[in-house]
């Protein structure tokens, strides 16, 4: 399994790097990739340093793409025609896509949304700008091969169940059993 991670500058650090923490001890292939060369500056400080750009891998197919919110990482992936165009193809030919925080806006504005059930930080998807959506009120929100999270405290169970819609639920209990979590 291989899953995409674009990382745009402001992204929620505590988000990105949960997801592609999680996912590696799942043993899941993650390439994450800046919209610009270099480093990138997460929201409350954090330098990235991403595997690649978006321009170098943005024919190569995958898995997953996971975006990570946070402001205004957010809103750089949803100005981007080049995200729209991966998440769009990658759902067209039944890939998963995800988001997590301010994020799903961009799988909203991108069309992916429609008809579906999600959920997101509080008013960064407004009902009345995308009618053909489902807000739900929760941590995580699975619909079809598309899956949203809340914001930052859900990011560990936003990952655990990327892990589980990829490689099953034995996989995600071994690796959320070694994290100690109390439930």
């Amino acid at each position: 399994m291989r899953v995409l991670v674009p990382l745009a500058q402001g992204c929620e650090e505590l988000e990105a790097v949960t997801i592609i923490d999680l996912l590696r001890r799942a043993e899941i292939e993650v390439v994450t990739a800046g919209l610009t060369e270099g480093p990138v500056r997460a929201s409350r400080g954090t330098v990235l340093l991403p595997d690649t750009t978006l321009e170098a891998i943005a024919d190569q197919d995958f898995d997953m793409v996971v975006l990570p919110g946070g402001l205004p990482g957010a809103q750089y992936l949803e100005d981007d025609p080049r995200v729209h165009d991966i998440l769009r193809r990658h759902a067209e030919r039944g890939a998963y896509t995800a988001a997590i925080c301010a994020a799903p806006r961009v799988l909203a504005s991108a069309g992916l949304l429609d008809g579906k059930q999600a959920t997101c930080y509080p008013g960064c998807v407004k009902p009345e700008d995308f009618p053909h959506l489902n807000l739900i009120d929760a941590p995580v929100v699975i619909d079809d091969r598309v899956v949203t999270g809340r914001g930052p405290g859900a990011a560990m169970d936003f990952a655990l169940a990327l892990i589980e819609s990829l490689v099953g639920r034995e996989r995600r209990d071994a690796v959320e059993s070694a994290l100690i979590r109390s439930h």
